[in-house]
């Protein structure tokens, strides 16, 4: 059992909190102060739940394509790579270091090379000077760069949830 199925349990608490909590306050037209504070942490609560899964849905992506293309020796194996994720902690799973791929370069022009004029002629009138990059490059980044996402993720949460706390209690202290 890893560190985030307790996500899971707490959006059903939070579910069974704030049924509760409905219940016992008395039936109104509006918006109860109670229900924006429950209502926004729950959203909380299941934002880092499916931030979790899509970070962890492309680490594992990222993990099974550098084992296709044989950058993560052949004694790898699930019980490592769960170790990764830092919920793992058993003692006896021992990681085997791996060469890092290094990022491509963003000086260099990837499209310089291919003009007839060589990489040093100057744009045409009506030609792009840099490529938009495809939506397969673009999921391609965004896999690759998971654990960018997750240290975000990590500093955004918390601010933004105390940005809330502190709007909140001012209006309705």
């Amino acid at each position: 059992m890893g560190c985030r199925p307790a996500g899971i349990t707490t959006v059903l608490t939070m579910s069974t909190i704030i049924t509760g909590v409905s219940s016992s306050m008395p039936q109104v037209s509006y918006v109860k102060a109670v229900d924006i504070y429950l209502w926004t942490s729950f959203l909380f609560v299941f934002l880092s739940v499916i931030e979790y899964a899509a970070v962890n849905y492309c680490t594992t992506l990222e993990e099974m394509r550098k084992m296709k293309r044989g950058k993560i020796p052949s004694t790898f194996n699930a019980s490592q790579a769960m170790a990764f994720d830092g919920c793992f902690h058993d003692n006896d799973v021992e990681l085997t270091p791996f060469a890092r791929s290094s990022p491509p370069s963003l000086t260099s022009d990837p499209l310089g090379a291919r003009t007839p004029d060589g990489p040093d002629a100057r744009p045409r009138e009506g030609t792009r000077l840099r490529r938009q990059r495809s939506v397969r490059e673009n999921v391609d980044l965004f896999v690759s760069n998971s654990y960018v996402i997750d240290s975000y993720s990590r500093l955004a949460f918390p601010l933004s949830y105390l940005l809330f706390n502190t709007i909140y209690w001012s209006l309705y202290a």
